[in-house]
């Protein structure tokens, strides 16, 4: 499936069901080397005047030090049918082997970053902030009990959506 970019005034979702029930992919990095994970953590919005996405991501993510080295990363979404693989490329590090090969996802290279072919929504971004989730800043502790036994908390991303490309 080609992906052309569309402008983002022409993007009409819904982000709590995108992000919190389909997941996404966040991927980092360029032909020379990169990685992904899938996320179900997430945001989108306007601050500091630009259309944004906030995503989350764990310290000893692999993913991370791709992210952090390119300065940018694709945020993508898929059909229904590629679940499963989502699956995969959440539970399994790219430091074990080659899990976009092991399901089947063929990279596509733009925008000096990496998203895939199957994918019917891309948002290429460039982060423009990061910093660690504290646990003294919860104000509902139960948030920090829940999701953080192992205090390996997340480092938030906020990203600017510099383009968006759209599955024909």
């Amino acid at each position: 499936m080609a992906l052309q970019e569309i402008p983002i005034s022409d993007l009409s979702i819904n982000p709590f069901e995108l992000i919190g029930t389909e997941w996404g992919l966040v991927t980092a990095g360029d032909a020379t080397g990169f990685n992904t994970m899938t996320v179900s953590w997430g945001g989108m919005g306007v601050i500091w005047g630009k259309n944004v996405v906030t995503i989350y991501v764990r310290p000893q993510r692999y993913t991370k030090r791709f992210i952090d080295a390119a300065g940018r990363f694709t945020l993508s979404f898929y059909a229904p049918e590629h679940k499963r693989a989502l699956g995969v490329l959440g539970t399994k590090s790219g430091r074990d082997g080659d899990k976009v090969a092991e399901v089947g996802f063929t990279p596509l290279f733009l925008d000096d970053t990496t998203a895939f072919e199957e994918a019917r929504l891309v948002l290429s971004c460039r982060t423009l902030y990061a910093d660690d989730i504290k646990p003294e800043c919860f104000l509902d502790q139960s948030c920090d009990s829940t999701h953080y036994p192992e205090h390996d908390y997340h480092i938030m991303y906020i990203a600017e959506v510099e383009h968006v490309y759209r599955a024909e």
